[in-house]
């Protein structure tokens, strides 16, 4: 009997300390959800399941919703299916569980049984506090969403798509790889997000499991061969969270996102910056876009004007849970935020804009019809380029969605994409076929005909001008700003039958025009203009003008030389120039200033019989008085000589080899011309 008591005793016990065990595992998850990190939450949550008797059916039911909120929020799929069913099986399922159980099902590829959900959801929808969704309407809209999306995926499927997708193993780890963004003059450099190893810091994510996340950089060799990926070496990664990169179109300024680690307080995702001086970016600073503290505001994307910086927030103001917004990017800071609205943002999560050079803007949501998870989608302007009407405001109709099906889409989430210029290829990210929900990096090809122009700014008779700016202005309404990069190129798409002229522009520069007819072509193409701009400040030199020996006299092959600078006069209406003849030191000072006199007024008479007035030009000899100073371009034509040496005849008499005296001599015998006014004509009547 005593013996019977005292097993009665240690069962009680043992009941009593299993209880315990479980209740402090729920408060430490319930402690962990609060502060978003689902991963350790998930982890007591499941401790306390395992302690829990399966008589106490409520108490497993709850716990088993709570796990399937973690799971689905860390991309668990499996497990969040599985603990989804055993809440229902417990009778615990809330207003929002079937839809959310549709949802990964769909992830999971198992449309007919997603479809079982979805209507379940349908039939049984009540108003559900606090479930992140503002009630009735927007659960009813996914649901109906959910259904037709997995009535159609199925379709997609197997009709497929011109896309073409590769998992790109090379940049890919045992862990998670997101968010690529192609960078460099020639897309030569590739930045990503991961929580491999590599990353800083020794803690693993209480969200994730995994450790914080950083931006990794691989690089094209000389021969076009990307090299391991490496971490950025500098203060840009730290111990906390840093991903999802974008650049500004001069790919000097990043915008990332960032999340510090609290341990007493929930992680919010915030934007930050960082410059780059030479190859080194700097440690971030944070972007204050708006007053609140307590939303979340990540993915930025910057158009590719430079003006405008999308990005991802759960702010209030928003359609649903993720919304897309925007904010006006100017030199004293930015402007107020603005939702993009339908049909871009729905009830469910928009995430990770980015846009393609041509101004597509591509985007992920779960709150579109698609094939599961996160898909991608392009917005395309429904007027030429322009995203805003003319009060500033954006309209619904100003956008057209569409769906670029499978395989770029899949049934898991597919985002973050990134473009190799204006084509149709690049690379993006999904977890795809991953049981652990982690993503990698995957190409994409499409094979569209896509014509671009690549121009170059740059000094004339210099190097490039990375400040430059073109305008590009079409007879089909087209009216572009155009940014440089810092090589000084641009690329921009263009339309076949449309006439384009294209005006390249810098600070201290005259402008120069160019002009192009796009015929239809059957394959892409890609035409190729040239930006010289004249200095204001500094002498030009005018290439391939030729005398008669000893004369003034301008030689035929001269024409093409001086046709260029009528042109470029014709451009530049407000200027008046000096245009000046020089010569080398040989023969005296008195009959080289005649000479070069002579042959400055033969370049002026040219001018004025094509069409310049005369008022606008004088002429100037100065014979052998102004010996060439060497700019360093020229040094790269001519090794033996140094940035800012003077051609003096003492100077090239020290020189002891004969050719490259005379190379000196050549320099020398020069035509130029240089500013003096740019308000011509600016204040006549």
């Amino acid at each position: 009997m005593q013996k019977k008591i005292h097993l009665i005793l240690l069962l009680a016990v043992a009941a009593l300390l299993t209880g315990c065990g479980a209740d402090q595992a729920i408060k430490k998850g319930d402690k962990a959800y609060a502060l978003g990190e689902y991963y350790d939450a998930a982890t007591q949550y499941k401790k306390a399941y395992s302690q829990t008797p399966p008589k106490q059916r409520d108490q497993r039911g709850r716990l088993a919703l709570k796990m399937a909120e973690c799971y689905r929020r860390i991309n668990y799929t499996q497990k969040a299916i599985a603990s989804y069913n055993n809440a229902i099986r417990y009778k615990q399922a809330d207003s929002l569980t079937h839809l959310y159980l549709g949802q990964q099902l769909m992830k999971n590829g198992q449309y007919k049984e997603a479809t079982k959900q979805f209507q379940a959801q349908l039939d049984s929808i009540v108003v559900y506090e606090g479930a992140g969704l503002r009630g009735f309407e927007d659960a009813r809209t996914l649901a109906l969403t959910g259904l037709r999306s997995a009535q159609k995926a199925p379709g997609w499927k197997q009709e497929g798509s011109a896309y073409t997708v590769k998992r790109e193993n090379f940049f890919n780890s045992r862990r998670s790889e997101y968010s690529p963004m192609l960078g460099g003059d020639e897309w030569d450099q590739l930045f990503f997000t991961s929580t491999r190893n590599q990353s800083k810091g020794d803690d693993l994510s209480g969200i994730t499991g995994t450790k914080n996340a950083d931006i990794f950089l691989s690089q094209k060799d000389d021969k076009g061969k990307w090299q391991r990926p490496e971490s950025i070496d500098s203060e840009l990664n730290t111990e906390g969270e840093e991903g999802a990169c974008s650049f500004t179109p001069d790919g000097r300024t990043m915008y990332l996102t960032q999340c510090k680690t609290d341990p007493d307080y929930p992680r919010f995702a915030t934007i930050v910056t960082s410059n780059r001086s030479d190859a080194a970016w700097s440690k971030a600073t944070e972007l204050k876009l708006t007053r609140d503290t307590l939303s979340a505001y990540a993915h930025p994307a910057i158009s590719p004007d430079g003006e405008w910086l999308y990005f991802t927030s759960n702010m209030p103001g928003g359609m649903g849970g993720y919304d897309i917004w925007r904010v006006r990017l100017t030199t004293s800071g930015v402007g107020g935020v603005e939702n993009l609205g339908a049909p871009i943002n729905t009830p469910g999560d928009e995430m990770f804009p980015t846009f393609r050079p041509n101004g597509d803007l591509y985007f992920s949501s779960n709150g579109h019809e698609g094939m599961g998870g996160l898909d991608i989608y392009i917005a395309k302007p429904t007027q030429n380029t322009e995203l805003i009407t003319e009060d500033g405001e954006l309209g619904s109709e100003r956008y057209e969605i569409e769906h670029p099906g499978y395989p770029l889409n899949s049934q898991g989430d597919d985002f973050g994409m990134t473009f190799e210029g204006l084509k149709n290829q690049g690379y993006f990210s999904s977890n795809r076929g991953d049981g652990k929900g982690w993503d990698h990096i995957f190409s994409f090809y499409n094979p569209e005909i896509v014509q671009t122009v690549t121009g170059w700014v740059y000094e004339q008779d210099g190097y490039e001008l990375p400040a430059g700016q073109v305008y590009m202005v079409g007879n089909d309404g087209t009216n572009l700003k155009l940014s440089v990069k810092g090589d000084g190129s641009f690329t921009q798409q263009i339309k076949a039958g449309v006439d384009y002229v294209f005006l390249g522009t810098c600070k201290g520069f005259l402008n120069h025009q160019e002009q192009l007819r796009v015929e239809p072509v059957t394959e892409s193409e890609e035409y190729v203009l040239q930006f010289p701009l004249a200095s204001i400040t500094a002498p030009v030199l005018i290439d391939n003008i030729f005398y008669d020996f000893d004369k003034a006299t301008l030689r035929p092959e001269s024409a093409e030389a001086l046709d260029k600078l009528v042109v470029l006069l014709e451009d530049n209406p407000n200027v008046t120039i000096e245009l000046s003849a020089h010569c080398d030191y040989k023969g005296s000072a008195e009959y080289n200033k005649r000479l070069s006199q002579r042959r400055a007024e033969s370049v002026v008479k040219y001018l004025i019989e094509h069409g310049i007035a005369s008022d606008r030009l004088t002429p100037v000899g100065y014979g052998k008085d102004k010996p060439k100073k060497i700019r360093r371009k020229v040094t790269e034509k001519y090794p033996f000589l140094k940035e800012n040496d003077i051609l003096t005849e003492e100077f090239i008499k020290t020189l002891e080899d004969a050719e490259q005296q005379e190379q000196c001599n050549q320099l020398n015998r020069r035509t130029e011309f240089r500013v003096l006014r740019t308000t011509y004509g600016l204040f006549s009547k």
